[in-house]
């Protein structure tokens, strides 16, 4: 029994010294949970967003202004006669959101995917606009 429950290192470790930044005092992550890359393709941009364990429909995607925000939340399944059958649960309910600037982005053109774990999004670039020249006329 005492070998399913995880442990943690006591001794200082070089390689993993820097992953208590990302914990809160009690050993909470503060970081977001999930992790995303972003690449530019010429005239969009191409965001990943790992999210494995998610269902489709357990993702948003909202678009105020110029700020685009991403949640994605896990929902308790309540089965109250394996409550108290569980020895130790890593596994966590709740909601995570991580918000983007797309200040340089239609907006009207973003497409999203979801499909193995993972939240594809084509981020179409706007259009560079001319500013416009006006002459004054002297009097």
């Amino acid at each position: 029994m005492y070998a399913l429950t995880p442990f943690e290192r006591n001794s200082f470790d070089l390689f993993n010294a820097f992953n208590d930044f990302d914990k809160d005092f009690f050993g909470r992550y503060t970081t977001p949970r999930f992790k995303t890359d972003l690449r530019d393709e010429g005239d969009k941009y191409v965001m990943e967003a790992e999210l494995p364990g998610f269902d489709k429909e357990d993702i948003t995607l909202d678009i105020t202004g110029d700020t685009l925000c991403l949640t994605a939340q896990h929902k308790e399944e309540k089965k109250e006669e394996n409550k108290d059958k569980y020895i130790y649960r890593e596994r966590s309910y709740g909601s995570y959101q991580r918000s983007f600037d797309i200040s340089g982005i239609d907006a009207q053109g973003i497409a999203a995917e979801y499909k193995n774990g993972i939240l594809y999004l084509d981020l179409p670039k706007k259009e560079a606009s001319q500013p416009e020249t006006k002459r004054l006329e002297i009097k």
